[in-house]
């Protein structure tokens, strides 16, 4: 079976969910992979708690949000590569995230060592 773009982004959107669950402890409310040229990107929705967001009230919380939450995911991030290596056939090259305290949304993006997305024309 070749296996279609859409459902590429579909696995990579479930094992994510999956590794926030196991690693982080809960999950976003949704997660939503992207495969564009050599990236995946990752939107995760719904990732802040209420308590997070009251901290986020002024300028020294948000920046205490993001730097936990950053550490945290970094702590992990060789698990998010072999993850996405083993589910693409690709090795990637680099990944970068951020979170807006504002909408509570975090965004991944894996660079990868070709351009994935050619795979599926």
């Amino acid at each position: 079976m070749n296996k279609t773009k859409g459902y590429m982004e579909s696995e990579i959107s479930k094992a994510i969910t999956l590794w926030e669950k196991e690693y982080l402890g809960r999950g976003s409310v949704s997660v939503k992979a992207d495969i564009l040229r050599d990236m995946i990107v990752v939107t995760l929705k719904g990732i802040l708690t209420p308590a997070e967001y009251a901290v986020c009230e002024t300028k020294e919380g948000i920046l205490s949000i993001k730097r936990i939450r950053s550490d945290l995911v970094e702590s992990g991030v060789d698990d998010l590569k072999e993850m996405i290596q083993s589910i693409t056939n690709e090795k990637v090259r680099s990944f970068f995230t951020d979170i807006s305290t504002q909408s509570g949304e975090r965004i991944m993006v894996f660079r990868l060592d070709n351009d994935y997305e050619r795979t599926f024309h």
